[in-house]
């Protein structure tokens, strides 16, 4: 496996406050990586410079080779890294099926894809994908009738129809039931078989279902890294988390 994403040093500072302080980062093509962190400890930050929302104040950001500071936020997009924010983004006056083929044909018009026009090798592909995240009942009804955790499976589908090498995904369980949290997991694992996906989340217990290789930041700088065990039984985590002092 090659290197995905190399950050090096990078520094992100807003009127003297460093949400992101001398990080170092490094991730290999076909991981899954989850990060958490307290609040504050600059994990969306980290992904706004990733995605070229934010331009680093110092240190460099590189993307399969290319320095990401060079890059305006479509184009970013197009280098092959597709960000699925907190609160879903979908059409909500589009079914399903509709807002997975506007999402996959970018380059096409807009009004042949929703006149149904779509090859047919699309739609075999749209048809697919909607199987996968589930949605393949529902494929039809307005978007709005979908439930949140729907909504949240659809806007990764549509991330997925784009194609990315790499998919950050924020706190997709946020809101969710047990039961869509689960299945959240079941579908970003899933993903993970042929797509590089960064996820920062919250809940514990899901990150367990799903980690692979997990993160920890604290005050903008990796803290440590590990599988979900020993992470969590770092003294330093455990001391950012809890507040618990620990003898060095």
């Amino acid at each position: 496996m090659s290197t995905l994403l190399d950050i090096q040093a990078l520094t992100v500072s807003f009127d003297g406050f460093k949400a992101l302080n001398d990080l170092n980062f490094r991730m290999e093509e076909g991981e899954l990586r989850v990060i958490i962190g307290p609040n504050g400890a600059g994990k969306t930050t980290f992904l706004d410079v990733i995605t070229g929302k934010v331009n680093p104040t110092t240190g460099t950001a590189y993307f399969k080779g290319k320095d990401l500071k060079k890059y305006k936020e479509h184009e970013i997009a197009r280098l092959g890294i597709g960000r699925k924010f907190q609160t879903p983004r979908i059409y909500l006056n589009l079914t399903p099926r509709e807002n997975l083929e506007l999402s996959g044909n970018r380059a096409k018009s807009v009004f042949s894809t929703l006149l149904g026009q779509a090859a047919t090798a699309e739609k075999r592909q749209v048809s697919s994908l909607l199987e996968t995240i589930g949605l393949d009942y529902k494929a039809d009804v307005p978007a709005a009738l979908l439930s949140h955790g729907e909504k949240q499976w659809l806007e990764i589908g549509m991330l997925v129809a784009q194609s990315p090498d790499l998919l950050l995904v924020d706190e997709p369980v946020a809101g969710l039931t047990d039961e869509e949290t689960e299945k959240t997991g079941e579908l970003l694992v899933a993903l993970a078989e042929s797509h590089s996906v960064i996820v920062i989340e919250h809940d514990m217990e899901f990150v367990r279902q799903i980690a692979r290789q997990v993160t920890v930041l604290h005050q903008g700088s990796v803290l440590c890294e590990g599988t979900m065990d020993q992470v969590q039984s770092d003294p330093r985590v455990i001391e950012v988390y809890l507040g618990q002092e620990v003898e060095a």
